[in-house]
């Protein structure tokens, strides 16, 4: 198969002045994560919500946290993006992808994009109906927050790790999941970005084996359970690779958290996937 018979086209795309508020409200609109930068026909960058997304770090510079609608596309966006042809294949674009850590190509042809490839359309096609494998021999680590960690401590890990993070209760049970998604599509309203502020409590013992009391810990501006998804879709690891892409496809999700007898065992990515198809 070749970019050409699995490629979403048309393609939506932005101009580096577009504000970097219109391009989210583009990706939610028409529910993608990628937008070609274009001026004129010129390609000249991509948008991703990756990109969007980590700029809610709050320790970051200030310029970063300027409202996302006076933030141009050209200062958040990856310029000279990979790009495949029409005739690249499948497999091809798999590696592509792995190489360059990235979710999308765009497909250019005579100088022109004419679609974009993302591991969704990958996901979709039949080239994955030959898939063998089980959930256990490709999943991955479960990197794991607390549903009080605050939003920098959350971006610091979902950076260092380059992966999504498993939100768990003090009795390491499941609460939600954070994604990139979570984290560019999250309303934030103040001229500053200053995301409201909440006192966040823990149980503690005030002294070894002592009794367990409320105690105040600090006051944040968001936590990871402001920004989580849930109910989290989760996958036993004797599963089938062919039910994993069902149920991924069917809950409109990019992951699933592999569990058995109530124990996080490990996380199931889309990417976990790619790489069974760059193989």
């Amino acid at each position: 198969m070749r970019a050409a018979d699995v490629m979403s086209s048309p393609v939506y795309v932005i101009a580096p002045t577009d504000n970097v508020a219109y391009a989210r409200n583009l990706m939610l609109k028409h529910r993608v994560s990628r937008l070609p930068v274009m001026n004129g026909d010129e390609l000249q960058g991509i948008l991703t919500k990756k990109d969007i997304g980590y700029r809610l770090r709050q320790r970051g510079p200030l310029w970063r946290r300027r409202p996302i609608d006076r933030i141009p596309v050209s200062v958040l966006m990856t310029e000279d993006p990979v790009t495949v042809t029409p005739e690249t294949s499948v497999h091809d674009i798999a590696v592509k992808m792995l190489d360059h850590d990235i979710s999308g190509l765009p497909v250019v042809e005579n100088g022109r994009v004419t679609g974009i490839v993302t591991k969704l359309d990958i996901m979709r096609s039949a080239y994955l109906r030959g898939l063998s494998a089980r959930v256990d021999e490709i999943m991955g680590e479960a990197i794991t927050v607390s549903r009080y960690h605050s939003l920098d401590h959350v971006i610091d890990v979902m950076r260092e790790k380059n992966n999504k993070v498993i939100v768990v209760n003090a009795n390491g049970s499941i609460a939600g999941i954070i994604t990139e998604s979570n984290l560019a599509f999250y309303e934030y309203l103040d001229e500053r970005m200053d995301l409201p502020r909440k006192d966040v409590t823990l149980l503690r013992r005030e002294e070894p084996a002592g009794q367990k009391r409320f105690r105040y810990v600090v006051e944040v501006s968001a936590v990871a359970e402001d920004i989580m998804s849930r109910p989290v879709i989760t996958i036993s690891p004797d599963a089938s690779l062919q039910d994993a892409v069902g149920l991924m496809l069917e809950n409109q999700i990019n992951s699933l958290v592999v569990v058995e007898d109530g124990d996080i065992r490990g996380l199931l990515k889309r990417d976990d996937i790619i790489k069974v198809v760059a193989r």
